[in-house]
């Protein structure tokens, strides 16, 4: 059975429900809303088709970078080539170029899935996927500041978390923690039978699954450990020849683009965990283990938790939580249904508008308010505004991800950060217009905010301390500047 779910009827609800499933209000999105209805959008945005293309102006930077080149691990294969190549090099001068255009190569990598996160959240037509993405790329979170991960993280961000962004739970958990940029930076790829390494298995409990308080011991980490055992990544070229293995292993050798599965290394002696045999072996044994805990009420509640969390309130309602552990359950880990329960309860409705953005959410709905549906030629100056609010994507260095909370948002350096993000927007936002660094800024420097049909649309629902402030902007730039610095601007 299908949720209904109410969509909001006043202009001013329906702007603060559009900016909360989105990356935030765009002239875009919201006449998607206005042309299809507020719930036929809806229903599409929870069961998208396959992606759409993006604007033309964007597709075109997607399409021209280096990530994109290649089946699913190309990329990292080939540097890994080029690697070895280099080390190998005779010459003291060739081998240092070598290594620097290897290096190069992949921070471009690193920098360029950057990027193309950016262009799609500014204008995926699909806004909910493109928040769901990120929420699970946030939630099983991999670094680009583990350099190995660089290459990888592209094919990590399209094969294992998009497609099943708002599909079963199970399916993402199995696409993540096979996915080789998961593997890389846990060192999975170190973890082989008497050599154990029990960072994955670690993490998969206590963050992607169960939960800190999930009811898993010491030992059902060891026991995941050896599950594990195995699991890694394979740089060599396509056409290499597999292992020399035991004819009673040779059949379960995997590879799969960068993903290899070496039986040779895999712990084979019984295992239980969270208090039960596990009954396959090899491979399978993987994805028995993965099952068990995918299915595990302690999991259903962890991931309702994180998701009420993001989308409802700081510490979200018990009642609420709880609904969604049941649709979980019900529906055997089925994303969009636990999401229509979320998006349909009353707890959502009123929390709307009272959600602090994190710095992302700041700085992209900004952009996406003060230019709409206008292509930026130059993501450079936003993901250094990011950066700046410590919120780059796939930058933290831990992976727990960044925090949701705003008690981890709202200092008074990240507020005087803000206004510096506002000036810089709303004064010279045309440094996001050029192709080149060096080009002249367009006139005007400025985006005019204030003649906007959607700020006609947004201003009555300001506060009057914000309105007086407007009134008194001596320019479109300190107008822009005080709206985008405003107390409104900060919640979603």
């Amino acid at each position: 059975m299908t949720t209904s779910i109410p969509t909001p009827q006043d202009p001013a609800a329906r702007l603060a429900w559009i900016d909360r499933l989105s990356w935030g209000l765009s002239t875009y999105t919201v006449a998607q809303v206005e042309r299809a209805g507020a719930a036929r959008w809806l229903d599409g945005q929870l069961r998208p088709a396959p992606p759409a293309p993006l604007p033309p102006a964007a597709q075109e930077q997607v399409e021209a970078m280096s990530i994109n080149t290649g089946p699913p691990g190309a990329l990292a294969i080939r540097l890994e080539q080029e690697r070895r190549a280099a080390d190998a090099l005779p010459d003291d001068e060739a081998r240092q170029a070598a290594r620097q255009a290897y290096q190069k190569a992949m921070n471009q990598a690193g920098r360029e899935t950057q990027q193309r996160f950016l262009l799609r959240a500014l204008y995926g037509p699909d806004q909910l996927r493109e928040v769901m993405s990120w929420f699970w790329a946030n939630h099983f979170y991999v670094s680009v500041r583990k350099g190995p991960v660089r290459p990888l993280l592209a094919d990590f961000e399209d094969r294992a978390i998009r497609p099943h962004a708002l599909g079963r739970f199970r399916d993402l958990l199995g696409a993540v923690e096979l996915d080789p940029a998961m593997l890389v930076y846990l060192d999975n790829q170190q973890n082989a039978a008497g050599r154990i390494n029990e960072n994955l298995a670690r993490e998969l409990m206590e963050l992607h699954t169960l939960g800190v308080d999930g009811g898993y011991t010491q030992s059902d980490v060891q026991e995941m450990a050896r599950v594990l055992t195995g699991v890694g990544i394979n740089l060599q070229p396509a056409d290499a020849p597999p292992p020399r293995l035991p004819p009673a292993l040779a059949g379960q050798w995997v590879r799969r683009g960068a993903f290899e599965f070496n039986p040779a290394r895999h712990d084979r002696s019984p295992k239980t965990l969270l208090g039960q045999p596990l009954r396959a072996t090899g491979l399978a044994e993987v994805d028995e283990a993965l099952d068990r805990l995918a299915r595990s009420p302690a999991t259903a509640r962890h991931i309702s938790r994180r998701l009420a969390t993001y989308f409802v309130a700081d510490d979200p309602p018990p009642a609420l939580v709880e609904q969604m552990v049941q649709t979980f359950q019900r529906t055997d880990g089925d994303i969009a249904a636990v999401m229509r329960t979320l998006l349909s309860s009353p707890e959502f409705t009123a929390s709307l508008g009272r959600k602090f953005r994190d710095p992302l959410q700041y700085t992209v709905g900004a952009v996406r308010l003060a230019y709409g549906d206008r292509v930026i030629a130059d993501t450079g100056p936003l993901l250094g505004w990011v950066n700046r609010l410590g919120q780059a994507p796939y930058a933290h260095e831990t992976p727990d991800g960044y925090p949701l909370r705003q008690q981890d948002w709202a200092s008074a350096g990240q507020m005087s950060a803000r206004v510096d993000v506002a000036r810089s927007l709303g004064a010279n936002g045309a440094v996001l217009m050029r192709t080149e660094p060096r080009q002249p800024v367009e006139k005007p420097s400025y985006p005019p905010m204030a003649q906007s049909p959607l700020m006609r649309q947004l201003e009555p629902t300001l506060g009057l301390a914000t309105r007086q402030t407007l009134a008194k902007a001596a320019s479109p730039q300190d107008w822009n500047t005080y709206l985008l610095a405003s107390p409104e601007r900060m919640y979603r």
